[in-house]
């Protein structure tokens, strides 16, 4: 009597399967769009982070004073807005004139222009009022300036109620610059350790 070997996997088995992937993907699935929220927080401060360090470095290897600008658009509508969503770092004033940013061969006042949405849509700026951050040959600037980034699509920042529970479930991030010119991203939540060197 010859005896039929089966290869492969039964149907009951395939069904398990399924569940099991299903379950998982559901429990990751909460978890993984939260990431994917905060990640956009994290992109936009670091772009906001950059564009500061290059503005001070522009300065200080230009031995003059450039200029970082929070900005409304990228064409020659833009203004200036503690909200921005565009920053631009220039050795003049650039509002009205954004596409000078774009023009060829490059207009040696316009260094660079980016957008905060650029890879983070949903994030959100408030400068608290300051707009313009200049940096002079020395690297110091006359204005300090406290940018706070949130992303009010992934929910609130995170908190410490009065039960001492986090609340929110995003990490905002702070970009800060201190008038002697130096440019930190921090962590506002008040629940991390005062040694924490991520703490504001």
């Amino acid at each position: 009597m010859n005896l039929v070997r089966q290869v492969g996997m039964t149907m009951v088995e395939v069904l398990i399967a399924a569940a099991l992937m299903a379950i998982l993907l559901a429990l990751g699935t909460p978890t993984f769009a939260t990431w994917t929220q905060n990640r956009q927080i994290r992109t936009a401060s670091e772009s906001i982070q950059n564009g500061l360090m290059l503005a001070r470095a522009e300065a200080v290897s230009r031995n003059m004073n450039v200029r970082f600008q929070l900005l409304t658009t990228a064409d020659d509508g833009c203004g200036l807005s503690d909200g921005g969503p565009q920053w631009g770092v220039s050795l003049v004033d650039p509002t009205a004139s954004c596409s000078q940013f774009f023009v060829e061969p490059p207009n040696q006042n316009y260094l660079q222009l980016r957008t905060i949405n650029e890879g983070s849509p949903n994030a959100r700026i408030n400068a608290n009022g300051v707009t313009t951050v200049i940096f002079n040959g020395m690297g110091q600037t006359t204005t300090s300036a406290t940018i706070d980034v949130s992303n009010p699509t992934g929910g609130a920042c995170r908190t410490i109620d009065g039960n001492n529970n986090i609340a929110g479930a995003m990490s905002c991030l702070r970009v800060i610059v201190s008038p002697g010119g130096q440019v930190r991203m921090c962590d506002p939540f008040a629940g991390l350790p005062e040694t924490d060197p991520r703490r504001c």
